[in-house]
């Protein structure tokens, strides 16, 4: 199953894909320093709804159904894994290649407030 696992360590939050997740995404894991992280929520419930999720770069995106890999729109890059938006989380970057990470994660709910409780330094 695709999804992406995500912990953190010292300073940095490791988000590594699982599965053939990896393979979507052109990616297997992304480090993120915890300082450069501004907001952590559950996505929208539509957040695979439309079929436009940007320039794929690569990716892949199946409206409604799958969105795995980087995307360019409005002149920002964006990290996507999703198959189940009901559990998808928004992590809002700042100072780092990609501005969000919308991301499938086991317990949305957990990792949202892991983060909120997480040291940004």
């Amino acid at each position: 199953m695709g999804m992406v696992h995500v912990s953190i360590e010292h300073s940095r939050a490791i988000f590594a894909v699982q599965g053939w997740h990896r393979l979507l995404a052109f990616k297997t894991r992304l480090e993120i320093r915890l300082a450069h992280i501004v907001d952590v929520q559950h996505a929208p419930a539509n957040v695979l709804s439309g079929w436009w999720k940007g320039i794929r770069l690569p990716g892949v995106h199946v409206p409604g159904l799958l969105a795995a890999g980087t995307f360019f729109v409005d002149g920002e890059r964006a990290f996507w894994d999703v198959r189940d938006p009901s559990r998808a989380i928004v992590v809002e970057l700042t100072d780092e290649p990609y501005k969000r990470l919308i991301i499938e994660v086991a317990d949305p709910a957990a990792e949202v407030a892991r983060f909120r409780a997480a040291p940004l330094t």
